[in-house]
């Protein structure tokens, strides 16, 4: 099993191609050669904690932060105890602005993928120091191919795009689904259309619209899904 029996289910085909054989290659030099980013274990954690079946929401990074210690497999997501970069701290003032409740202290933001947010990065490793240095190894072409098998799908899905570089992935993204683009969080561009964009609220009420419980983007932390629901239930008769 590479990932989770329906990830490896649906993407089987991928695992098959020249270019996935390559890549693992690639990335086992990587490992083996140079500081690499995030451990090994967790380079498919964002699929792992999210399964096929389950995913509502994708939000699309870059690739993983490189720095000592900060990426975790979750796009845009760091460890606890470790200093929350640029981009995390605009994000969490985003939400603050837009939905009117303050986020917990967690980074992790595991919490969003017990609700099915899909924290997904277009590279899933990088060279620590050199952001973007697995950008041209293959691993496009393999989440290109997760974004194709989410599209396939009956259930539609809302995506946040931040940045060109996620952007690009809407080619592969039918008109059903939901897509929010706006500027990057990262401090280069936040004040460019990030802020104040609401993607939180407007993603939320899309899924009301499609008949599924809206995402609780304050509780980043990790917690029993069946809190989740029953937390949704309890606003829905509200």
């Amino acid at each position: 099993m590479t990932i989770t029996e329906k990830w490896d289910e649906v993407l089987s085909a991928e695992y098959e191609k020249p270019y996935f054989k390559t890549l693992n290659i690639a990335i086992d030099r990587e490992y083996a050669n140079y500081k690499v980013y995030p451990p090994r274990e967790c380079v498919y954690a964002a699929l792992k904690l999210v399964d096929y079946d389950k995913v509502r929401v994708v939000i699309l990074g870059q690739d993983p932060y490189h720095g000592e210690n900060q990426a975790n497999g979750l796009a845009f997501a760091v460890n606890n105890g470790v200093e929350a970069p640029p981009s995390l701290v605009n994000i969490f003032k985003e939400i603050k602005t837009d939905i009117g409740i303050e986020p917990d202290d967690d980074t992790t933001l595991v919490g969003w993928a017990n609700q099915g947010v899909l924290l997904l990065n277009a590279a899933l490793t990088v060279r620590a120091g050199s952001p973007q240095s697995h950008a041209e190894i293959g691993w496009h072409n393999f989440t290109d191919a997760v974004i194709r098998s989410l599209n396939a799908r009956e259930k539609p899905v809302a995506y946040i795009l931040w940045g060109m570089s996620a952007r690009q992935k809407t080619e592969f993204i039918d008109k059903r689904n939901f897509i929010h683009t706006s500027a990057h969080p990262s401090p280069l561009s936040a004040y460019r259309g990030f802020f104040g964009s609401k993607p939180f609220s407007k993603v939320n009420a899309w899924l009301s619209e499609n008949g599924m419980a809206p995402v609780h983007w304050h509780m980043t932390g990790a917690f029993e899904p069946a809190e989740y629901y029953k937390t949704a239930d309890r606003i829905k008769r509200v």
